[in-house]
């Protein structure tokens, strides 16, 4: 796997300057939120959406804070910390532990995979694997894909992984990890797919031929 794009951290900022409320929409639209666009870019506006549920607006509002957080603080090391800190924004008020490793026992909708419950010094162990992968959009992909399937927190693992990979892919100036409305199924049927069987190397083709925005300089 080799790299989509090269920009400068400065230019990587700006694309996701300029895509947070895209990433926002995404990210809701993973977590299967019936919300469209125009909405997610009134309530990242601070406008209410009477239409919406407040459990709806809250993880709106929770993810916009999270990828604040994650553009103010992209020069941090990336570590279980961090991922920590992200997920304790995503899932403020909606866990039993936001920002904590959980502790008990989680099902996935869709597949009859049960994740372990996760042993810090393993989760840090398989964060420092995967830190040494040298390819960074591999590697940010890889990190997508384990916090997905591993389920380390009680609740939003999903936006916690793709907020986590890329603080990865920013950071490096290596574009963003964006899945549009157009392959949302598509990739949806594939997380399903990798759940079940573990197996990561068709998603893995598919994130990266599909979900990878940047800026094309002449």
């Amino acid at each position: 796997m080799m790299e989509r794009y090269n920009m400068t951290k400065e230019e990587n900022i700006f694309l996701a300057k300029k895509n947070i409320v895209n990433s926002i929409y995404s990210n809701a639209k993973i977590e299967g939120l019936n919300v469209t666009f125009p909405e997610t870019e009134a309530l990242y506006a601070g406008v209410n959406v009477g239409r919406l549920t407040i459990d709806e607006i809250d993880t709106i509002r929770n993810l916009k804070r999270a990828w604040q957080f994650l553009i103010a603080h992209v020069e941090e090391e990336f570590n279980l910390d961090f991922i920590c800190k992200i997920n304790e924004e995503v899932a403020r008020d909606e866990s039993l532990g936001w920002g904590k490793l959980r502790t008990g026992k989680v099902l996935i909708g869709g597949t009859e995979y049960v994740p372990p419950i996760p042993n810090q010094v393993q989760v840090e162990n398989e964060i420092e694997r995967i830190l040494t992968i040298e390819c960074i959009t591999e590697r940010a992909i890889e990190y997508m894909l384990y916090g997905m399937r591993s389920q380390l927190f009680w609740d939003g693992n999903k936006r916690t992984s793709i907020i986590c990979a890329n603080k990865i892919m920013i950071e490096n100036g290596k574009g963003m990890l964006l899945v549009k409305d157009n392959n949302l199924q598509e990739f949806s049927r594939l997380l399903s797919e990798f759940y079940t069987t573990g197996k990561k190397e068709t998603i893995k083709k598919f994130i990266f031929e599909n979900c990878i925005i940047g800026i094309d300089f002449e």
